[in-house]
């Protein structure tokens, strides 16, 4: 909910533009709990947003429905990043060390089913929520790869620069044109600080809305005659 258009990258820029402590799951509680339904937030329990505070990093939920996500999370990005960067052309699955691939499997619904089988078969009449050796250094090792290759390879990296220029720029236009973001999130500046409500804005797009934007406020039209 509160992840920032090109995911980590716009995480950054808000982090240098607005806050240092900036998070995603930290925004995420923010939509749930003020921004959604025109500002009144939704009747989500405790134990719902504890499991989104704390659903990354070395966050540790209070609810195994809350430790679940944790795991859910990461074998959602791992798998659909490898699709990803293969559809890129940053990657192929031969570059993937091959004992992984004989653990998790080489089909994208292979490995997801390897990794929530290894979840629950480790989980199943324990009082907390693990994977199975195995399967959990394999995933563990993939995502140090994809690291690798994928996160720090230099053809992304050259994208990712792009995309955090252009969330700059667009952070640094609101705040001066306040009045030009959508009728709810110039409102919410008489309470808040139009930083606050600008970040709102941004971090709420989708990639391709943040570009529609982007090109809206800094591309000349063709003019037509």
């Amino acid at each position: 909910l509160g992840h920032t258009p090109f995911g980590h990258a716009g995480e950054l820029v808000m982090r240098e533009c607005y806050d240092p402590s900036f998070t995603h799951y930290k925004q995420s509680v923010r939509v749930v709990e003020f921004l959604e339904n025109d500002g009144k937030g939704l009747n989500l329990t405790k134990e719902v947003r504890d499991g989104i505070l704390n659903h990354a990093g070395d966050c540790v939920a209070k609810t195994l429905e809350g430790r679940i996500i944790k795991f859910a999370d990461r074998i959602a990005y791992i798998n659909h990043d490898i699709d990803d960067a293969c559809r890129a052309g940053i990657l192929t699955l031969d570059d993937i060390p091959k004992d992984i691939l004989d653990t998790v499997g080489r089909r994208h619904g292979e490995r997801i089913n390897t990794m929530v089988t290894a979840v629950i078969d480790a989980s199943r009449d324990k009082p907390d929520i693990s994977i199975t050796p195995d399967v959990g250094d394999a995933m563990s090792r993939l995502r140090e790869f994809l690291f690798e290759a994928v996160y720090r390879n230099p053809k992304a990296k050259g994208e990712e620069t792009k995309a955090k220029h252009m969330l700059h720029q667009l952070f640094d236009y609101f705040v001066s044109h306040p009045e030009e973001m959508p009728e709810f999130y110039f409102k919410n500046t008489e309470n808040d600080s139009v930083e606050r409500c600008v970040c709102d804005y941004i971090s709420g797009m989708t990639d391709r809305y943040a570009i529609d934007t982007y090109k809206s406020k800094f591309i000349p039209s063709v003019w037509q005659t």
